[in-house]
């Protein structure tokens, strides 16, 4: 890209929330890979007469996610009505939130010290999904009312990087939270870019935008980011003038293509949804505060000068909450065997231990290693397999039934270990292997 332009980025994030059931009715929530629209009724379809109903666990999950970023929690929130015509969308319009948000006025921090402004995170419901066939279109209203949260940006990023290490910080957060899983494959997750350039050392924000819809994959905003960035410079350097549209991006050719025109916005008519009353969140922002738990920043900070490993360890251990968690654990139950929280570290990460390992085998690895006595499973699999290949006569008559010969067995593994080798799993090893 020219140096003599800067990006100007804003991002919009959708993610659907975990509850049980959807977000204005009692159908479940859990739509992915069952069978089509079985998770439906009168309100999600949008059917006359039916009266929507607030899921308080969804707001509740939206006012966490707006605290973790910062956000003001708004007293007084309301539902509007978004109105436009898709096959998706039965009742004509979304349940959204335009004019009074749920939370306002946040702010992350990115790597190098960056605050990125947060300007609303507001609470709404997902569409139906479309299925393309050839000529045919199919509709699932399974997904339908799914509660859903979007998260909104000021223009604050300037690369591509920038909009990564954001989209991925918040996939972390709302892991963290527990109110998603935040999984882009499924669509739990899902991103949307506004790109513009401007000339290097203009404050001004440019007078349009080309908006990236419905991105899947970190890896793939990345590549259109950066598509639409060299695709703009070079039009503009050309002297063409650059519109307003809605564009999506192509994986197989790695471009950018137009889906939308500025002459074809929508105007979404947003009025007060009548059927909803006003959300009055005075007085409980302090109880869901309660809820929220430390950090993945935070527990980095604090494994740092808690437990005096790097900082690098730290961050690959609270990457996961699970993981986190597991590691202040072992730690815990490591203090009695006086085991360095520093070893534990390195074990869990060089190991790849999972957090359904038990601690107290974790804790005898760490010993044994340390004792120089060798009791990992995998190293005493590759000396018994080594022991059995240099002795087929004493293989042989152990299979025979003369099962004293396992002692013998047992001293060869010794000898080719130096003595290291702990002799009771080796004996388990043996056995395992010789009688199968």
């Amino acid at each position: 890209m020219s140096n003599k332009y800067e990006p100007v980025i804003g991002l919009e994030v959708h993610v659907e929330l975990n509850t049980k059931s959807k977000m204005f009715c009692r159908c479940s929530a859990d739509y992915f890979g069952k069978k089509p629209n079985t998770h439906t009724c009168p309100v999600c379809l949008g059917l006359p007469g039916a009266l929507p109903y607030m899921n308080k666990k969804a707001i509740e999950s939206c006012m966490k996610i707006g605290l973790a970023l910062n956000c003001t929690v708004s007293d007084l929130s309301r539902f509007e009505r978004k109105n436009y015509f898709y096959p998706d969308l039965p009742k004509g319009y979304q349940i959204s939130q335009y004019r009074w948000p749920l939370c306002v006025d946040g702010k992350l921090e990115i790597e190098g010290g960056r605050w990125i402004r947060i300007n609303r995170v507001h609470q709404e419901e997902d569409t139906g999904k479309l299925t393309h066939q050839g000529a045919k279109t199919l509709i699932d209203f399974n997904r339908s009312g799914v509660p859903l949260v979007e998260i909104v940006t000021e223009p604050d990023f300037h690369s591509s990087e920038e909009v990564r290490e954001f989209a991925k910080k918040l996939q972390q957060i709302f892991r963290y939270l527990g109110v998603s899983n935040a999984d882009m494959e499924r669509g739990d997750m899902r991103l949307e870019a506004n790109v513009s350039v401007r000339p290097e050392g203009t404050e001004g924000l440019p007078n349009y935008r080309i908006e990236l819809k419905n991105i899947n994959s970190f890896r793939f905003m990345v590549a259109a980011i950066e598509y639409e960035i060299k695709r703009q410079v070079e039009l503009i350097e050309k002297g063409r003038t650059l519109k307003q549209e809605t564009r999506g991006w192509d994986e197989g050719k790695k471009e950018t293509f137009l889906q939308r025109s500025k002459e074809e916005a929508h105007d979404y008519r947003y009025f007060p949804e009548p059927d909803l009353p006003e959300l009055c969140i005075k007085g409980q922002v302090e109880s869901i505060k309660g809820e929220i738990p430390e950090m993945p920043w935070e527990k980095v900070g604090r494994f740092v000068a808690d437990y005096g490993i790097s900082k690098n360890s730290a961050e690959i251990l609270a990457e996961s909450r699970e993981i986190a968690d597991y590691f202040e654990k072992v730690v815990e139950l490591g203090r009695e065997k006086q085991i360095e929280p520093k070893q534990i570290a390195n074990f869990i990460i060089n190991s790849k231990t999972t957090p359904e390992t038990d601690p107290v085998k974790v804790l005898e690895e760490i010993s044994s290693k340390s004792s120089g006595v060798i009791g990992d499973i995998g190293e005493l699999e590759k000396l018994v397999k080594e022991v059995i290949e240099e002795n087929p006569q004493m293989v042989e008559q152990y299979k025979k039934g003369k099962v004293t010969v396992i002692q013998a067995l047992i001293g060869a593994g010794m000898r080719k270990s130096s003595g290291k080798a702990d002799s009771q799993k080796l004996r388990q090893i043996l056995e395992a292997k010789l009688n199968t």
